[in-house]
């Protein structure tokens, strides 16, 4: 455990954090390990004799170390070891060459050859993910002479944490002009896009007659500052929850960016144990790339396998809504009318992309509330292959008895795609636009028609709207746990509060998640899932990380957790995944909400 790096920010595999030495860095960073003051200092090669450098417990030390061209034998980089008398110092660093499978435990790691992993995007991220799953979780990692404007954001989306000016400057010297979106010759610009003091002072044509030097000079000057801007606005996109968004625009500035933005979708358990549960701000799906981002695959997982339908023979399918959530866009609202005193006996499922199929229940449920998407009208094969697939899956785990369809254009295509695979009648009931007057008539006949069907009140759909967001959110089986039958709601939609005898949760509209109380938590006293254990003393309003002992693996940040003692019980929001509470020395692991000391 690292007692000199803190994570206060966590957005997928991007974070920052604080590093406490000498004096604070906050990262993701650009160091200058020739700068007197850089809290990292390197003992350099020990291909030539390494630097002498002092015990001072105040600096990260780069241990000595023989650095390797990527394509190195593996007996080669199995030899690499540092000699015994290099490594007593209080605070150390590792060189790992990239395609090592040894990670002694270190507070800092140092990709060697990292230059050479540019433009080879499955190398650098297969060499990351590698290096930070057998890594412990408050590491640092720094890719020396990587970053340029146009991939840091990609380097830090991956997890790294420090980077140098090296390749920015070295580019300068080779008259290249860097910026977020691309590198340009001197010689062949007309005039410079950028308004800092450098590109305020020359034009392109006079900088071309200066010295060498000096034109040199100013194109280092220049790259850096782009450099330093572009981390600055990547930071402000971590501390957001946007980064995602950003990567996926700036991924489009060279291919191999495209392909590594790619490769690491495909790690979906990496990025996953990573990723915040719930976010503030809005997802914006704009790309082929956005289908792969985790908060939606994690959204049609889990209505696969932990949501369970209510018992009702009848389903209606309908499509989405640019309001959200959908139930109070003018489009649903007809919807709703159209369905009438007939609408508590049927269960409502929305075919939308790219969250794939969302059950009423769960129209509050991040993200199915706060996603926008490009509308056109058409429909790309991705997106049919998508959302048919997450509607096939739920239909083959899901019966009903009647299944009524009121959808059209690419919808309906979708829909008699998956009812010809499975062997299913769909009865259509829009064949004129989904909210005409004679679509909407054709549903109320529809839902109106059925005989000996399956009912519910309207208290009972309540409940198991309240069911669901448990099982959504702790797992199957969590929402019999909280959610008795004799159990009432009380104040309006989507404010539902749940009492049973005493108050138990409380729906949060603005995320569509459940928050417990103390007597909630109570509950979930038999469930073994989303507990965080402490040891032997009473917290107030915060749990840092050292004081806990174990947690659920599947926590994620922003989780609703049940915090439980030997003398204590407490609900709150975790700051940190179940994996990392476990791992990291310092940071607030879970924020309580309420709290209750219990006796032995």
């Amino acid at each position: 455990m690292s007692k000199i790096f803190e994570i206060t920010h966590r957005d997928a595999a991007a974070r920052i954090g604080k590093l406490v030495l000498e004096k604070e860095l906050s990262t993701p960073a650009i160091i200058n390990l020739h700068e007197k003051d850089c809290p990292i200092a390197d003992s350099g090669s020990l291909w030539k004799r390494a630097q002498a450098v002092e015990k001072n417990d105040k600096k990260i030390i780069i241990l000595p170390h023989r650095s390797l061209p990527l394509q190195t034998r593996e007996e080669i980089i199995k030899e690499l070891k540092v000699p015994p008398e290099h490594t007593e110092f209080a605070h150390s660093g590792l060189v790992l060459h990239p395609f090592t499978n040894e990670y002694p435990e270190s507070e800092l790691y140092v990709l060697g050859a990292a230059k050479q992993l540019e433009n080879r995007a499955r190398e650098l991220v297969d060499s990351i993910i590698r290096l930070k799953e057998n890594t412990r979780a408050d590491s640092l990692l720094y890719t020396p002479a990587l970053a340029t404007p146009e991939n840091l954001a990609m380097l830090l989306y991956l997890g790294v944490d420090l980077v140098d000016e090296t390749l920015a400057i070295i580019k300068g010297y080779q008259d290249i002009y860097l910026t977020n979106s691309g590198e340009f010759h001197l010689d062949r610009l007309h005039e410079f896009p950028c308004a800092c003091p450098v590109c305020s002072s020359k034009t392109p044509q006079e900088m071309l007659k200066l010295s060498k030097k000096d034109r040199a000079r100013l194109m280092a000057a220049h790259n850096s500052l782009k450099l330093g801007e572009e981390l600055r606005n990547v930071r402000e996109h971590i501390r957001s929850g946007s980064l995602r968004e950003y990567v996926e625009r700036q991924s489009r500035a060279r291919p191999w960016l495209t392909a590594a933005l790619r490769l690491i979708d495909v790690q979906y358990d990496f990025l996953e144990k990573r990723t915040p549960i719930l976010r503030s701000n809005i997802l914006y799906a704009n790309t082929s790339e956005s289908l792969n981002r985790v908060e939606i695959i994690r959204f049609a997982k889990r209505v696969l396998e932990r949501y369970t339908a209510p018992d009702l023979d009848t389903l209606v399918l309908l499509p989405c809504s640019a309001k959200k959530p959908y139930s109070i866009s003018l489009s649903h609202q007809k919807f709703i009318n159209a369905l009438g005193k007939y609408r508590k006996f049927v269960h409502e499922v929305i075919i939308t992309s790219p969250m794939g199929v969302v059950p009423r229940e769960l129209e509050l449920m991040y993200p199915a509330a706060h996603y926008d998407t490009p509308v056109t009208g058409h429909w790309d094969l991705e997106e049919r292959a998508w959302v048919g697939g997450c509607l096939r899956q739920y239909l083959q785990k899901n019966n009903y008895k009647n299944i009524v369809a009121h959808v059209h254009g690419a919808y309906r295509q979708i829909c008699e795609s998956v009812a010809s695979e499975l062997g299913l009648e769909f009865i259509y009931t829009a064949d004129t636009g989904v909210t005409s007057h004679e679509s909407l008539n054709n549903l109320e006949i529809a839902v109106s028609g059925f005989e000996n069907i399956k009912k519910r009140t309207a208290e009972q759909g309540k409940l198991d709207l309240m069911r669901a967001t448990a099982d959504y959110q702790f797992g199957k089986g969590a929402g019999d746990l909280l959610v008795p039958e004799d159990a009432i709601i009380r104040a309006p939609f989507p404010k539902f509060q749940l009492f049973a005898g005493k108050q138990l949760a409380t729906l949060i509209p603005q995320y569509g998640a459940l928050a417990l109380t103390i007597d909630g938590g109570m509950q979930f006293r038999d469930h073994p899932y989303y507990r965080v254990k402490i040891g032997d003393f009473i917290p107030h309003s915060s749990i840092l990380a050292p004081g806990i002992i174990d947690a659920d693996p599947q926590i994620r940040p922003n989780d609703e957790v049940i915090v439980v003692g030997e003398r204590f019980l407490g609900v709150g929001r975790a700051n940190m995944s179940g994996w990392e509470m476990k791992g990291c020395g310092k940071g607030m692991a879970v924020e309580l909400r309420h709290s209750n000391k219990i006796d032995k």
